[in-house]
């Protein structure tokens, strides 16, 4: 079931399970209201178990990329194309969110994105990342960082 993600209404359907499910439901909302902002976008997820190849091409990317195993179950999935690029984005019962940035083009940009929601520790799995801080109305503090992906994964 899609579930079209509101960011002047925040709120936590489809991330009930989650120890932080306010502050996830406001990352996530804080997405939604990014790619309405750049790319007059509607954002909208499904379930995870609806489209378990996405999680597992990101769990793919992250495992081959860096030796990066998710220890949290997926929640949701978010996919999104404009302007020649493919954007992924998942969100797990952790509070953890990852997104894919494809450019579409041969030789254009990839990267994995990582968000922590508020009041989530940063994961184990990620421990060697640096994260700088955002602050957001929907989301409260958001902890981001992110790796350029060398290799291919296929077309998406």
């Amino acid at each position: 079931m899609t579930y079209t993600v509101d960011f002047k209404n925040v709120s936590t359907t489809g991330l009930e399970t989650s120890p932080v499910a306010e502050a996830l439901a406001g990352l996530r909302a804080n997405e939604a209201r990014y790619f309405w902002t750049k790319y007059a976008h509607t954002f909208a997820t499904v379930p995870a178990t609806e489209a378990a190849d996405t999680p597992a091409w990101v769990e793919l990317i992250l495992r081959e990329e860096r030796g990066i195993v998710v220890a949290s179950p997926a929640l949701e999935v978010a996919v999104s194309d404009g302007e020649g690029i493919h954007w992924v984005h998942v969100f797990y019962e952790s509070g953890l969110s990852i997104n894919v940035l494809w450019t579409v083009e041969p030789g254009g940009k990839r990267a994995v994105g990582f968000k922590l929601s508020d009041g989530m520790e940063v994961p184990q799995e990620l421990g060697a990342f640096k994260f700088a801080r955002q602050k957001s109305k929907l989301a409260g503090t958001i902890r981001g960082s992110y790796f350029v992906i060398k290799g291919e994964y296929g077309d998406r």
